[in-house]
Parts: C-alpha cells; sequence; structure tokens
C-alpha cells in the first residue's frame, strides 16, 4: 500500500472526504492538520474509499481521525492497524485518534476500548459577540479598560504582519513560560510555535481568516481562525501580549462579531490544562464535545 505524503496540494481531496458529513470537533479541517506537518511526518492512503491520514514521528505512528468514507467498515481499520504495526516495535502505540461521539458504539462492538482524550468547547456567537449579562461582568469590565486607555488598530492580517506575529509569540510565550504549569505546558508551547510557523508561511494557500493589533506599530495581539461546519467557525490561534489588560477579551469580541454567518464558535480543548479550562468556561459554552482514541483490546 502506497502512502502519500501530505502537501498543500491535496487540500482538495481532503476537503472532499471531510466534508462528507457534518463535523464539530475542531481536528476535522486540513488546516488543522496541515499545521502539524513540521513536528509528523504526515501521509495519508486511500484504503477501500476510505481516506486514513497518518502521523509518525520517532514515538510511532497513529491515525490522527477515524477513516473518513464509508461508514464503520472494520476492513478498513484492520488496514489501518496493519500500516501502524509495521511502523511501530510496540504495537501499543498503533491507535486511531479523534473519534467522534456517534462512532463510538462501532469501535466499542469491533472490541477496541475507546477512552475520551480531550473535549472541544462550543459556544454561541451571539454570547462571544455581545457579552451581555453577569455572567461576562468582568470580561466586559476588561473590554471597556482597553478601549478607554490604547490607541489601537484593529485590522485585516497580511503578509508584512508575519514577522511581528513571531515576536508577539515569543513575547506571549516567555510571559507564559514564567507562570507555574506541568513542564508538558512549556513543550506545548514550542510546539505551538512550530505549527504557527507552518501556518505563516502558506496562509495563503489555507482557508484562513485572521485579525491583528497594532499598538505604536507593533503587533500586539494576533488571532486565526477557520470555518469547521456551515454554523461552526474555529479560533484557532488567539495571541496577545499579556501585560496589556484587556486586550485579549477585544481582540476576541471583535473577532466574534464580524463572524456574524455562524450560530457557533468552537474555542478548541483545553490541553488538559486546568487553568484553560477555567478560561475556556469562563465564555459559559453551551456544549463540550468528547474525542475518543481507540485501542485493541490488550494495548
Amino acid at each position: 500500500m502506497k502512502l502519500n505524503d501530505l502537501f498543500l496540494k491535496d487540500k482538495e481531496i481532503f476537503s472532499r472526504f471531510l466534508n462528507l458529513k457534518q463535523h464539530t470537533l475542531s481536528t476535522y479541517a486540513f488546516e488543522n492538520i496541515y499545521i502539524w506537518k513540521k513536528l509528523f511526518r504526515i501521509s495519508w492512503a486511500i484504503i477501500e474509499e476510505n481516506l486514513c491520514v497518518f502521523f509518525r514521528d520517532k514515538t510511532g505512528c497513529f491515525l490522527y481521525l477515524p477513516p473518513l468514507g464509508e461508514p464503520n467498515k472494520d476492513t478498513v481499520i484492520a488496514k489501518a492497524f496493519s500500516v501502524m504495526d509495521s511502523f511501530n516495535k510496540n504495537k501499543e502505540i498503533s491507535r486511531i485518534e479523534n473519534i467522534e461521539t456517534e462512532d463510538i458504539g462501532f469501535f466499542r462492538a469491533l472490541g477496541y476500548v475507546c477512552q475520551e482524550k480531550s473535549r472541544d468547547y462550543l459556544c454561541l456567537r451571539e454570547d462571544l459577540a455581545s457579552l451581555r449579562g453577569n455572567n461576562f461582568k468582568t470580561k466586559r469590565s476588561c473590554l471597556n479598560y482597553f478601549i478607554k486607555h490604547y490607541r489601537f488598530q484593529y485590522r485585516e492580517f497580511c503578509g508584512s504582519d508575519v514577522d511581528g506575529c513571531l515576536n508577539l509569540y515569543n513575547t506571549w510565550k516567555e510571559q507564559r513560560s514564567q507562570k507555574k504549569a506541568p513542564p508538558f505546558y512549556y513543550w506545548m508551547l514550542s510546539d505551538s510555535l512550530t505549527c504557527l510557523g507552518v501556518l505563516l508561511k502558506d496562509y495563503r494557500s489555507l482557508d484562513i481568516t485572521a485579525r491583528v493589533v497594532k499598538i505604536e506599530g507593533k503587533i500586539k495581539g494576533f488571532t486565526f481562525g477557520f470555518i469547521l461546519a456551515p454554523d461552526t467557525f474555529c479560533i484557532l490561534y488567539e495571541i496577545t501580549d499579556l501585560s496589556i489588560k484587556g486586550l485579549a477579551q477585544f481582540i476576541f469580541q471583535q473577532f466574534c462579531r464580524e463572524l456574524k454567518r455562524y450560530k457557533y464558535i468552537n474555542i478548541m480543548d483545553d490541553s488538559g490544562l486546568d487553568n484553560l479550562k477555567r478560561v475556556k468556561l469562563s465564555y459559559h459554552p453551551v456544549r463540550l464535545i468528547p474525542a475518543y482514541i481507540a485501542k485493541r483490546g490488550n494495548a
């Protein structure tokens, strides 16, 4: 079986399979697959009319998404595990990630063990755009402080902003590193920077919507996102200078105000971090969307 390395030219193939049904998990978008290509060798194959997306690094190989195509074909699953096993000396590494809730029954019926790995936070766009009510009182206060005390420019991202966004990320990364957090959090910050570099390099070829905030000629905030479903937009990145009170609330609200055609905003998962979980819950999501991992019963 031939595995094809992932390139931008494959976007049309991926979109065809991703759009066969509507998804709510943020992982089901070409943009959120492609940006990982500097951290993983991403390969794909069509197995019995199903698109299978494999991620490989020095620890092994796994299926990033369940096969996309004709639903729930046990023969496709078996062949996908054979591909993974061919790379993994330790067969327990072979697994399928980011399975949606409606497909869990199929995998369990085949004897696979399914565990929840994370949850995406789904919010009503109108709530985020208006920030009305007592639930958002603190966020309104921060936002108003920013508007009152700073002269700023909020505008569409352009190619000349690349270096400014990277400089801001490094500033934000340093600010975050000064806080107490589990060691893996700092690895995540570095991985996220690598993914951002891929995104900024190829943003013209990706379906990305992006905005920046400039203060005194320097980028102090940026946000990037993509269409996940006809009624759902996903926020992929939101980075701000943490020393500027209210900027995070401002750029988030302004971006959501622009996204009028969508009912929902997916603000992705919390990466297992309690502080990030608290921030995401503070926006009062209407739904938490679980993602699951499937492994063989003896793994």
